[in-house]
C-alpha cells in the first residue's frame, strides 16, 4: 500500500511537471497548476498531521520534492510582460523581484532542509506544516490578491 501511494504520488508529481512545461507560453495556468501541486502537497501533510491520513514517511517526502520543486520553478511562471495575465498577482511582484525570488527560495530551502531531516512522526509534521504555511503566507500576503 505504502510503495502504491508513493507512485502514485511520483506520477502524479511528474504529470504536473509535464503540465508546466506544456503551460510555460501561458504563465497564469503555469502559476495556477504550481499553487495546485502545493496545496495538494500541504493538504496531504496536514492530514497525516492531524491524524486523519496515517503518517507514511514516503508521502511526506513526496511531498516536500513537491513543494521544494515548485519553489525553486516559481518565479519562473512570472516572466516581465506577464503582469495582467492572472487576477491573483499583485503588480508589486515585479516592483520587488528580487523579493519575490527569495521567497520563493525560502520555500524551496525549507522543504530541503525537511528532506535532510524529515519528521518522524505526525506532531513533527504539524510543526513543520506550520513552518512551510508560514513561509506560504508571508508572500501571499505581498503579493496575492484576495
Amino acid at each position: 500500500m505504502k510503495t502504491a501511494r508513493v507512485i502514485a504520488i511520483a506520477i502524479a508529481s511528474s504529470f504536473c511537471m509535464a503540465m508546466l512545461v506544456v503551460a510555460a507560453d501561458d504563465p497564469a495556468k503555469m502559476r495556477e497548476d504550481m499553487m495546485k501541486k502545493n496545496a495538494t502537497a500541504i493538504t496531504q501533510m496536514t492530514k497525516m498531521s492531524k491524524g486523519t491520513l496515517p503518517f507514511d514517511a514516503d508521502a511526506v517526502k513526496a511531498a516536500l520534492i513537491a513543494i521544494s520543486e515548485v519553489g525553486k520553478a516559481f518565479p519562473d511562471a512570472y516572466p516581465v510582460g506577464s503582469e495582467t495575465a492572472s487576477k491573483a498577482s499583485k503588480a508589486k511582484i515585479w516592483e520587488k523581484m528580487d523579493d519575490f525570488k527569495a521567497k520563493s527560495a525560502k520555500l524551496a530551502a525549507d522543504a530541503d532542509a525537511a528532506l535532510k531531516a524529515p519528521p518522524a512522526d505526525a506532531a513533527a509534521l504539524g510543526e513543520l506544516v506550520t513552518t512551510i504555511s508560514k513561509t506560504c503566507s508571508a508572500c501571499h500576503g505581498d503579493y496575492r490578491r484576495s
